[in-house]
């Protein structure tokens, strides 16, 4: 089995520590480096090109927002998961932006946090759900203020339900199965939809969709 490379950055010792052994214990997860700084993590990045980065996202001399940035420009292959205390929206709006395709609080479970990786190893969005639903709902007020038409402009019909159904939460197999297409289409449909939006992530293009009014909160889960 092939296993899922996993770097983990955070300035408490024994969070991090305590973390790593307990994802270490999970048969498909492999804890590669471990980073005590945003410096660091961006640093060991560069170096392991882990799969999936948990990146705390208050951190001395780069904060973890930096850190993503930095990292998802220079290794765009790493998928980051924010893991935070703090669950207020410029907190989440920024980790999005900056490419992380998670946002979960400290206080998530160690098989939730687990099962949260192997979805942003397959491309899927991880969010923690109140503070989600509060960003999305700021958002709301300027859904509908662009037609559909402008949205097709930059994507097809095709790609448009794709993302609709990303945004709800849907895997690329469960996708395939709705749209009754193989899953490597709905990868291909995902790229190109990141490329036409200029994101890194399903959470950036969701995000995107919503400030442009191509989705509403009922297009959520």
């Amino acid at each position: 089995m092939e296993r899922i490379r996993v770097l983990l950055a955070d300035d408490h010792p024994a969070f991090r520590e305590g973390l790593s052994r307990l994802l270490g214990e999970q048969e498909d997860l492999e804890v590669v480096g471990q980073a005590g700084n945003g410096e660091e993590a961006v640093k060991l990045a560069n170096e392991l090109r882990p799969d999936v980065a948990i990146i705390d996202v208050a951190m001395p001399k780069l904060s973890g927002i930096e850190a993503t940035k930095q990292i998802k420009a220079n290794c765009p292959d790493t998928a980051v998961l924010i893991v935070s205390a703090y669950d207020n929206e410029p907190y989440v709006i920024n980790a999005i932006e900056a490419g992380a395709a998670g946002y979960l609080l400290k206080n998530v479970r160690v098989r939730e946090l687990s099962a949260a990786v192997r979805a942003l190893h397959n491309g899927e969005m991880v969010l923690d759900s109140s503070a989600a639903r509060r960003v999305f709902s700021r958002l709301a007020p300027v859904a509908g203020s662009v037609s559909a038409g402008e949205a097709s402009k930059q994507l097809h019909q095709r790609e448009l339900q794709v993302l609709k159904l990303a945004a709800k939460g849907m895997s690329n197999k469960e996708i395939a199965q709705e749209l009754t297409i193989s899953v490597r289409t709905v990868q291909t449909h995902l790229v190109n939809i990141f490329a036409k939006l200029n994101v890194n992530s399903r959470t950036e293009a969701v995000l995107h969709a919503l400030r442009e009014g191509w989705l509403t909160l009922d297009d959520l889960p």
